[in-house]
């Protein structure tokens, strides 16, 4: 089969679309035949080597988190899925991913892909899906009437982010720039900021309970904002590189979140999708022979929105 998976750690032309043995699932496992994957910010950082300590990843290695696609051929004793089954899963980020024709994976992190979009766009949806999820639900235990700030709205996890949280009843203020703007009010926020010019000290006068951070900022610009949380709530943070300010002396919380695989909660996801409550957004579709170029154009800020990176077209 063919896959694309660089032999070291280096810049995007480390990654070579070459032929690879053919995955076999071992027991409890099945071999999904990729109909798409999708490109998360993670992979340039794992691909450039930043990230060796927390994920150790044997090379050559090839990339992609998401999978959306079909059930190829069954391990022993796997019973929850069937050959033929379309199904959506958020891999780990160890083992080999899904830039390629075919992948193995565990069917604890697997669930029914939507049936009401194509299977290649729904590999937008497990890993920022269940970032989103996690923050909101597990880390912030939002509730219906709280108010939400979401710091970077105009990336994949934020949209999400915003949709889950205006449709849990939270009053919901998003930044976003001139370029996601509409997205993010497409999306359901109440109020949205333009950081690019105006400052959120400014723009938001009243405390919320919940900052759910996922912008690249200082360490000092973060402990600020964080002052914007009213007593007894939570800062979640999604980027891994900083930690999230506490106030003990307020009862303020800061979490450090690391998503995880739960088929459960992709399954709830996928609900929505089919019940027209949750939107997959996917600015551009490429192909595998191109997600090169998608890690150079990230390493240069670049990209905007979500990348679905189709494997196989004719599995939509």
């Amino acid at each position: 089969m063919k896959a694309l998976r660089f032999h070291e750690y280096g810049t995007p032309d480390v990654l070579r679309y070459e032929d690879v043995a053919l995955p076999e699932p071992a027991a409890g496992e099945v071999r999904i035949r990729v109909a798409a994957t999708s490109f998360n910010s993670v992979d340039g950082t794992i691909r450039a080597g930043a990230m060796q300590g927390p994920i150790p990843v044997e090379l050559p290695h090839v990339p992609g988190v998401d999978v959306a696609g079909v059930v190829d051929a069954l391990g022993e004793g796997v019973e929850r899925f069937a050959a033929g089954d379309r199904v959506i899963g958020f891999l780990p980020f160890a083992p080999d991913g899904a830039s390629a024709q075919y992948v193995v994976a565990r069917v604890e992190g697997l669930a029914l892909a939507p049936t009401s979009i194509p299977l290649t766009d729904a590999a937008a949806l497990p890993a920022v899906g269940l970032t989103a999820w996690q923050a909101l639900f597990e880390h912030a235990e939002l509730q219906a009437g709280q108010r939400i700030l979401v710091n970077g709205a105009g990336g994949a996890v934020g949209g999400y982010a915003v949709q889950l949280a205006a449709a849990a009843g939270a009053h919901v203020i998003a930044t976003a720039g001139p370029s996601s703007r509409a997205r993010v009010a497409a999306a359901g926020a109440h109020e949205i900021v333009d950081h690019t010019s105006t400052d959120l000290l400014d723009a938001v006068t009243e405390p919320v309970d919940v900052l759910f951070n996922l912008a690249s900022i200082d360490p000092e610009r973060f402990d600020v904002l964080a002052g914007l949380v009213g007593d007894g709530g939570v800062v979640v943070n999604a980027t891994v590189w900083m930690p999230a300010p506490t106030d003990p002396a307020r009862g303020v919380r800061g979490v450090d979140m690391y998503v995880r695989s739960d088929a459960d909660q992709l399954a709830e996801l996928v609900s929505r999708v089919d019940r027209r409550e949750l939107t997959v957004d996917v600015a551009e579709r490429v192909s595998l022979t191109d997600l090169a170029d998608v890690h150079t154009r990230s390493a240069q800020g670049a990209i905007s929105g979500k990348i679905v990176v189709i494997v196989d077209d004719s599995l939509r």
